[in-house]
């Protein structure tokens, strides 16, 4: 089976991802610079499938065969920078949109390289990154009741990673992948993501994305 590491996974995205990664038979590594943190995090979580969760450093979780970086924005270059030889030849997946709360409303800044996906993917030559989970709320994803049914943008320029992460994706209860294109596309998938939190915040709800007109 393959494990995943989620880098920063103590926070509420990560531990959204992790539990339905877990529930899609996965096993799972939550990651996070504090051990015992992540160990008391990991514990609380209780997937339903054959999938487990466990907490580790960092650098465990980057030991895993596919590498999810939850991590602040401001902290991810630096955290996959130090953990680059780990994560050589290896997918590793981002979901950090770069935004800053301004009032009632989540504006996105954009970084030098247009994305954090591709900040990311400039940090780490030697990795397959992919962009995916931004437009998740975190709430509906650590609660497998939730009724989720969201559609996740799936993007990068390494065909192989993207085939790779939209098959786990599929297989995460609540969710379908939708395989966008390239890292060209970074920029306004991961911009879209403030005015879904927005939106969340005016109207008090748990909205997500879902695109009609495919066919499954």
């Amino acid at each position: 089976m393959t494990t995943v590491g989620v880098l920063g996974g103590t926070g509420p995205a990560g531990r959204g991802v992790a539990l339905r990664l877990a529930s899609a038979g996965f096993d799972v590594v939550l990651g996070s610079r504090d051990e015992t943190r992540a160990g008391v995090t990991a514990a609380t979580l209780l997937p339903r499938g054959d999938g487990v969760i466990r907490g580790g450093t960092n650098e465990v979780a980057a030991d895993c065969d596919v590498v999810v970086v939850a991590t602040p924005w401001d902290s991810a270059v630096a955290t996959v920078k130090a953990l680059r030889d780990a994560l050589r030849g290896k997918v590793v997946i981002s979901m950090v949109n770069a935004l800053v709360r301004e009032g009632k409303e989540l504006v996105p800044l954009y970084p030098s390289r247009g994305s954090m996906a591709a900040q990311l993917a400039f940090a780490l030559p030697e990795s397959s990154v992919v962009g995916a989970f931004h437009h998740l709320p975190a709430s509906e994803m650590e609660d497998l009741d939730s009724g989720l049914d969201a559609d996740v943008v799936v993007f990068s320029d390494s065909a192989a990673g993207r085939t790779l992460v939209v098959e786990m994706v599929n297989a995460m209860p609540g969710l379908r992948a939708v395989e966008a294109g390239s890292m060209s596309l970074a920029s306004a998938v991961e911009a879209f993501t403030a005015v879904c939190i927005s939106i969340n915040i005016r109207h008090k709800a748990h909205s997500y994305v879902k695109l009609a007109g495919l066919s499954d």
